[in-house]
């Protein structure tokens, strides 16, 4: 394939004003031939020499000679610099002109060849425009009206709590483990299961689980809409699951009411489902700020997990109303509504080090496998339940969980409600091995029992606890550190390996203790322990139950290669035009099948004066077959449906083909519509994916060693002779 030379440079799509596709100096090619706008033909010797084979769309001719050279350079040198040119292959092509006309400036990155006004130019690091101003109040009323139902959610936690545990009458968070009512407190989480049941069969079957996969499912399938009574409906059935001894934590509820009162407000404006998601998250996060006093784990747990996405279009949104939500919790804990926070405050203690960083190692590895383990649990305990279809109707199954979670009461009553108190302790390092072993069983075993009964609960709070019984039997036996700061550090190595979100994990450990001191130790269990959870585990236990219901989630993000690569690099430039002068049929005779003519399917049609008059499908020929009469110029598409340009990037031009239903389109100059540059077709969209799928799996080696004998001069010493070791290229 030869090189395109525009008129312009870096393939804006004009020609040079040398001779191109057979066509006189500053013309277009010829009507009703192939027009190849890639040709040009070199204009000097070195150009000709360094014609780059098999050079893509939009690279230009490069020489090997290097220019400034104080002597002339050896095979190595041109291999190197061919190397190079080629290296950088197509980020924006090789310069295509040699005008000073086309040089901007010169810096230490070398010249900018771009002119200062081109469309190229107007691009940005991001898409956001001021459309997202009117929805930022918005989202400061979630994060309020959210904070309003955390508090509302919390107060009926602990409510119901004290009324069936103590028969008092307190809103105030407590633990039922020091309910003295003995063996009759197995009947308490079975009637919370009942009742939970009966809600979800007469009032919502989506208040069933741990709220966070709930939410995932609304902005993946229903455009970010939840119904209203979900608002209501999820609170109160997880308040009566914890308030009744669930080992659940509250976070996943108020995540998911959070959510819908997010969605509720969006629902009430004329607003994208995009921008409908922003606000469901921003709900969802502030939420979770508003329980845990965590804004900033929120604000990353939102955007990790739920958004879908890394823009500032919702990261904004989400982190104001993580931000609103916390600055009302303070408020609310000076009242004595709430706990202060941080939640749980631990001693201070000297930055970790040394040992306590390879202790932190090991937790991650544990915590890892771990991950896997509550993973596990949950779903075959979810399996084991799926069983009784036929047999139970769903409905009585939270009995059967209830049933399970109070006899785990019974052995280690700490294991039960959210158990804040339980976790605080851990951290203080106030629980033996035999404690902690204990609870983590317990724990496990009526959590996932109660989960995949389909009871109505958090599962955060549950793997704080769990992760720290790990991190704290292993700080028992690791030196460095104290055992409670090792249950720290295993409580973010849960975090980061149950639920995929390694950075929510380091932060949310961080302000739930105010410990920067460990934040080293937190990055080596989180890292570690998220390393394992995706080698050992296809999805986490969020994305699992929505896998299960037919939804595939991607947690892994990155740059769109439509967002990085111009039209220019990868519009076909070798096309068929024709005149609109020319008969149909006679046009369908001449493209013989299986013809590169044939399979272009759009062509260009052209004018006397060689400019773009529309553009003429392949149907319109095919239908036109076997009549005689009929010109090109009375079926063409004039003007065309929609045409692209040389300098957009190609996520533009998949937008206006997805939005149109179009397969290809012409590509024209954006000074002049009416000239014509090329075509660019899906299959040149593919092209941006193939670059990106090289640079995956292209290994190649860059440098090389040799050793070099470094020559001794005459009279000295040859035993003092030195090696050296530089480095080739």
């Amino acid at each position: 394939m030869k090189s395109f030379h525009s008129r312009t440079t870096r393939g804006s799509g004009q020609e040079s004003g040398k001779e191109s596709g057979g066509g006189v100096e500053g013309q277009d090619p010829i009507p009703g031939q192939r027009a190849d706008r890639n040709e040009s033909t070199p204009t000097s010797s070195a150009e000709a020499t360094g014609a780059c084979e098999g050079a893509g769309p939009g690279e230009a001719a490069e020489t090997t000679e290097p220019v400034g050279a104080a002597e002339p350079a050896g095979p190595e040198s041109e291999v190197v610099l061919a190397t190079g040119v080629d290296g950088a292959h197509g980020a924006h092509g090789a310069a295509l002109g040699t005008g000073e006309e086309d040089l901007d400036e010169a810096s230490y990155l070398g010249a900018e060849r771009h002119p200062r006004d081109t469309a190229e130019r107007a691009l940005g690091d991001f898409t956001t425009t001021p459309a997202i101003l009117p929805l930022v109040p918005v989202a400061i009323g979630i994060g309020a009206l959210a904070a309003g139902v955390s508090l509302a959610l919390l107060s009926m936690i602990g409510f119901l709590t004290n009324l069936f545990y103590y028969q008092r009458l307190s809103a105030h968070i407590v633990s039922p483990n020091a309910n003295t009512l003995g063996a009759i407190a197995i009947v308490i989480p079975i009637g919370g299961g009942l009742i939970v049941g009966l809600m979800a069969r007469f009032g919502s079957e989506q208040i069933r689980g741990h709220g966070i996969p709930e939410a995932m499912e609304r902005i993946l399938i229903n455009g970010s809409r939840v119904q209203p009574r979900l608002a209501i409906l999820k609170p109160i059935s997880s308040a009566v699951s914890i308030g009744t001894g669930g080992p659940f934590g509250a976070e996943g509820p108020i995540i998911l009411t959070g959510g819908a009162v997010g969605s509720i407000v969006g629902q009430l404006f004329r607003l994208t489902a995009a921008q409908r998601r922003a606000l469901l998250v921003a709900g969802a996060a502030a939420g979770m700020s508003a329980v845990f006093g965590t804004p900033v784990a929120a604000t990353l747990f939102g955007v990790e997990l739920l958004a879908f996405e890394f823009k500032p279009r919702s990261m904004v949104l989400i982190g104001l109303a993580s931000a609103t939500a916390d600055a009302l919790r303070m408020v609310m804990a000076h009242a004595g509504l709430i706990l202060p926070q941080p939640l749980f405050p631990v001693p201070s203690h000297a930055p970790l080090e040394g040992l306590a960083l390879l202790g932190a190692a090991a937790i991650g590895l544990a915590t890892g496998l771990g991950a896997w383990v509550m993973t596990q649990a949950v779903y075959r305990c979810e399996d084991l339940f799926k069983k009784l279809t036929g047999h139970l109707h769903w409905m009585w199954w939270p009995i059967i969980g209830g049933t399970i979670i109070g006899l785990g009461g019974l052995i280690d009553p700490r294991a039960l409600g959210v158990g804040y108190n339980t976790i605080h302790a851990e951290l203080l390092g106030q629980l033996g091995v035999d404690a902690l072993l204990t609870l983590f069983a317990v724990k496990l075993v009526i959590w996932s029992a109660g989960l995949g009964g389909g009871t109505s609960g958090g599962i955060l709070a549950p793997i704080l606890m769990m992760g720290a019984a790990i991190g704290g039997v292993l700080g028992h036996v690791l030196p460095g550190a104290s055992p409670g700061t090792f249950a720290l550090i295993g409580l973010t190595g849960s975090i980061g390996g149950v639920t995929r979100s390694p950075f929510t994990a380091i932060v949310f450990a961080f302000e739930l203790t105010h410990d920067a001191n460990s934040l080293l130790a937190l990055l080596i269990a989180a890292t570690i322990s998220h390393l394992v959870s995706v080698l050992v585990l296809k999805r986490s236990i969020l994305t699992e139950k929505v896998a299960r219901r037919g939804f595939h989630v991607m947690r892994e993000y990155a740059v769109d290669p439509l967002e990085a690569t111009f039209v220019r690099e990868v519009m076909n430039t070798d096309v068929y035009t024709v005149e609109p002068t020319r008969k149909l049929d006679e046009l369908y005779h001449a493209l013989s099948e299986g013809s590169a003519e044939r399979r272009q399917r759009l062509y260009p049609v052209i004018d006397s004066e060689s400019k773009l008059v529309g553009v003429l499908p392949w149907s319109a020929v095919l239908a036109a077959k076997g009549d005689g009469a009929r010109e090109v110029g009375e079926a063409m598409l004039s003007p065309p449906a929609a045409v692209a340009h040389p300098d957009e990037i190609l996520r533009g031009v998949a937008d206006r083909m997805a939005a149109l239903g179009l397969g290809v389109l012409p590509v024209v100059d954006r000074s002049d519509e009416r000239h014509l540059d090329g075509l660019i077709t899906e299959y040149g969209l593919l092209t941006a994916r193939q670059k990106l799928l090289e640079e995956e799996r292209h290994a190649e080696r860059v440098l090389t060693l040799r050793r070099v004998r470094a020559q001794v001069p005459v009279g000295r010493d040859a035993s003092r002779e030195e090696d050296t070791a530089p480095l080739e290229e």
